[in-house]
């Protein structure tokens, strides 16, 4: 980040302010232990902030400190707009074109207070004042230990703080497995732990905290997966029905896209999932290696991400769906 900017933000917050922190729609463990985590130290700093999502975020996060105090725009759309519009400062996390937010696009598209991002993701828009984007951080917790650094306030960070960021840290990375994991990364998890983050907790809160049901839709998702062998891809459906018949919840069909790269000789991976609701087809793309499913996401099923990770949507049928993207995956090069 440009010292410049640093300068310029260290000003705005030297007086306490109204301040919004929006995470995008559909909210994962990044989104939610960055902007969380944010919220701590900003509310250490003696600010008034605010984090506004989108929409609900998966009962899997919902033991995260402070994650009671989060309004929930879809829920109460007057008051949260009452709060965006009356916010001194807005941060923008763990996304980086504001129609991530999706109804809450054209609140925030009116607003006069500026925008600080900070971003992972690739090809930023440009509505933020101040933009911090590097797609070389496996997270944006990571990037968020760093912004408390830049502006010179590591001692703030405390065990609530880096509960926070060890989450986003640990979801994000795969729990340390995908190829952005660093040294640094190691060193900054190491850190929390020091500072008391129950490391061996967070992950049973994460992973082992499943219903019955939520194991049965994963049941039913593996036995819809199809394997293109020569093509080194796998994917998998879910329609609403078979939602609706395993008492879906939202979160439970995070992660259900990457066991298909478990498979052997497989590098390529997708879940389908109709949402009748918004008449679309919710799409999650995954690869190993070189292949670039940001790029297929965009190019194909009005997406986007990272290399590795990214997601996408089809306003079509499951079939025409399916049948696209089959048709497209020999002309790749994988």
């Amino acid at each position: 980040m440009k010292i410049q900017d640093i300068q310029a933000i260290q000003l705005l917050l030297s007086t306490p302010k109204k301040i919004a922190i929006i995470p995008h729609r559909g909210p994962d463990g990044d989104a939610m232990g960055s902007t969380l985590g944010l919220y701590h130290f900003l509310l250490k700093n003696n600010h008034h902030p605010v984090v506004v999502s989108p929409n609900e975020f998966p009962d899997f996060l919902a033991w995260m400190p402070g994650s009671e105090t989060v309004k929930i725009y879809e829920k109460d759309k007057e008051n949260c707009t009452k709060i965006l519009e009356e916010a001194e400062l807005i941060f923008t996390l763990d996304f980086n074109a504001l129609h991530r937010t999706g109804e809450m696009e054209h609140v925030l598209a009116k607003l006069k207070a500026p925008f600080i991002m900070i971003d992972h993701h690739q090809k930023p828009d440009d509505y933020a004042a101040f933009t911090y984007s590097d797609t070389s951080f496996g997270s944006t917790c990571e990037m968020i230990y760093n912004f408390i650094l830049f502006l010179g306030k590591k001692e703030d960070i405390d065990k609530t703080i880096g509960t926070c960021i060890y989450t986003g840290i640990l979801t994000d990375s795969g729990s340390f497995r995908f190829p952005k994991t660093t040294g640094t990364t190691h060193r900054i998890i190491a850190e929390l732990i020091d500072l008391g983050v129950e490391n061996t907790e967070i992950p049973t809160l994460l992973f082992d905290n499943s219903s019955f049901g939520r194991l049965q839709l994963l049941g039913r998702a593996l036995q819809n997966m199809k394997v293109l062998t020569e093509h080194k891809t796998a994917y998998t459906t879910l329609t609403q029905d078979e939602l609706n018949s395993f008492d879906y919840v939202k979160g439970d069909t995070e992660g259900i896209v990457n066991y298909g790269l478990s498979i052997k000789g497989i590098v390529f991976t997708a879940i389908f999932i109709e949402n009748k609701e918004e008449k679309i087809i919710k799409i999650s793309f995954r690869s190993q290696g070189d292949f670039d499913v940001n790029q297929f996401a965009r190019d194909h099923f009005n997406g986007g991400g990272h290399r590795n990770a990214a997601g996408g949507k089809s306003e079509v049928s499951m079939e025409e769906t399916i049948r696209k993207f089959e048709d497209l995956v020999p002309t790749l090069k994988i």
